[in-house]
């Protein structure tokens, strides 16, 4: 089998958590309680704080869900290799709790009340990951369809983000993605810095 298209087991697993978890929202009668349980729902009295964790394993539509999975596929197998199954777990998890958290200081700083679903804080933080141990790896862009290298994709589209975050652009939590890349950012340094990885 052509090594590219082979999953280490921690990607191949959070792709199937992902998609059963997709289902049951899907297909499940219970699955209004899935999400009223799932998502993190700062502001809201049913907040509790192992939604931190649990609002990475929901999506809002099919869409949400395959571009998420798509990236954590595509950048993700690379990174496990790299780091380490356990590594790249505590990389994962750190990245999407830290996510929202920035997410949930922003709301709670607006005093707007706010629900927060999806993998993406944790796959910012390894598209930050990427460009930083693969800076001049290219990326090959769909809209614009040009190569990138991944230093300045990170750097372009973490500016987006946080510009877009900003203006308040869209029903999308823009900070919760800088705040996968920052929390990754400051994992991979700290793991360098003590001789944990090297790039």
């Amino acid at each position: 089998m052509n090594p590219y298209f082979q999953t280490p087991p921690i990607v191949k697993n959070l792709l199937i958590i992902n998609a059963l978890v997709f289902m049951a929202e899907s297909l499940l009668p219970i699955s209004h309680l899935i999400e009223y349980y799932g998502a993190l729902q700062i502001g809201f009295a049913d907040f509790r704080t192992y939604q931190f964790v649990s609002y990475m394993f929901l999506h809002a539509n099919f869409e949400h869900l395959f571009f998420n999975m798509f990236a954590l596929w595509m950048f993700g197998r690379t990174l496990e290799v790299e780091l380490g199954s356990q590594r790249f777990l505590t990389y994962y998890l750190v990245c999407g709790i830290g996510a929202a958290l920035i997410q949930a200081a922003i709301a709670v700083g607006m005093d707007t009340p706010m629900v927060l679903v999806g993998a993406s804080g944790a796959v910012f933080g390894l598209l930050l990951a990427f460009g930083v141990m693969h800076p001049n790896a290219v990326i090959m862009l769909v809209i614009p369809p040009i190569p990138m290298k991944a230093k300045w994709f990170v750097i372009v589209y973490g500016l987006i983000e946080l510009f877009l975050g900003w203006r308040g652009a869209g029903n999308v939590a823009h900070f919760a993605h800088v705040g996968g890349m920052l929390w990754g950012f400051m994992l991979l340094w700290w793991w360098k810095r003590n001789g944990k990885i090297y790039y």
